[in-house]
């Protein structure tokens, strides 16, 4: 599988969290797209150590979760944020930070939008900006147990091989 024809994406990064942030980096993986971003000390994440089958995620110097959302969305070209809902949490955060920077970024209700019309959307904002090197954030599981298979469903849809 490989990424769309007009889509430039070289590379998807997240903070390695359980739910939308690993679903992003299964897809890259399926895509074989380059992972990466920066985590929390210790590989931190709700579930315990984040596996190592996430490759090129690196270690901040502190386990707060807020410093390397900081982080992934400073070094990234873009942030594709996933929400059910208005974003709460660090979903939250990640939207507020993107904001106050200068990089593009493009929220997805997936309680407003349909999977279809969200990947449809994905794939022409990604498609406009030649974004290079993504940033995906979104719930973690214990937030919203839909978040691993819709965001795999929608971010594959969006970026999946097939251009019929």
């Amino acid at each position: 599988m490989t990424a769309k024809r007009g889509i430039r994406l070289e590379k998807i990064v997240s903070g390695g969290q359980t739910g939308a942030d690993r679903a992003a980096l299964d897809v890259a993986i399926a895509l074989k797209l380059a992972t990466g971003g920066w985590v929390p000390h210790g590989r931190r994440s709700e579930d315990g150590k984040i596996p190592a089958r996430y490759a090129g995620l690196i270690e901040t110097d502190t386990e707060a979760y807020e410093h390397r959302t900081a982080l992934n969305v400073r070094d990234s070209d873009a942030t594709l944020i996933f929400s059910f809902g208005e974003p709460k949490g660090g979903t939250a955060l990640a939207l507020k930070l993107v904001r106050s920077s200068s990089k593009p970024h493009l929220a997805v209700d997936l309680e407003a939008t349909e999977p279809a019309e969200a990947a449809a959307r994905i794939r022409s904002w990604l498609e406009t900006t030649g974004v290079r090197v993504l940033n995906v954030a979104g719930p973690r599981a214990s937030g919203e147990l839909r978040a691993a298979a819709a965001v795999t469903r929608v971010l594959g849809a969006a970026l999946g091989a097939s251009d019929n």
